[in-house]
């Protein structure tokens, strides 16, 4: 996943980046189980598959769109992390909200069989809600943080800002 991620970027940076939210998913997940009182099984292992999925996919729309920000329209970093933020909330809200809310009956059930598709539900469920904060919130500051660190063209673009003020 990571040579995927790699070469979908070209930094290495930002692939590790996406992949921060892995193990964040797993802790909300992990969580949910521990609170319901279900234990880790076979279920709930693909039920942390498809959450790793969609945790990814949603790192990834939200860097991807920052940078075709920064490229294309050639914003500056605090103005292509607040933009793309901004613009990716709704797609990425949504796409958590829909797979939320139709697995989350699955998780409250209590019928015959519920006892293979609720820790399925509930890592799904549960773990969405805490990688989707995640993602919504704290990436764009990491984003920003490790940019402005490790990005050459930042520095660049600073420093002809602030010779431009001087004259």
């Amino acid at each position: 996943m990571f040579i995927l991620l790699y070469l979908a970027f070209g930094k290495f940076r930002q692939a590790t980046l996406v992949l921060t939210i892995v193990p964040l998913a797993l802790f909300g997940g992990m969580l949910a189980l521990n609170l319901r009182g279900m234990t880790l099984n076979v279920f709930s292992a693909v039920g942390f598959i498809a959450l790793f999925g969609i945790a990814v996919q949603n790192g990834v729309i939200m860097i991807s769109h920052m940078n075709a920000l920064r490229k294309e329209n050639g914003m500056d970093l605090y103005k292509a992390v607040t933009n793309g933020a901004r613009h990716r909330f709704r797609p990425i809200l949504m796409t958590a909200t829909t797979s939320a809310l139709g697995l989350l009956p699955a998780s409250m059930a209590t019928g015959i069989g519920s006892d293979v598709q609720r820790p399925l539900a509930t890592v799904i469920v549960y773990g969405l809600i805490f990688s989707t904060a995640i993602t919504l919130f704290i990436l764009p500051s990491i984003y920003y943080m490790v940019e402005k660190r490790f990005g050459n063209t930042d520095i660049q673009t600073d420093t002809v800002n602030e010779n431009e003020n001087e004259k």
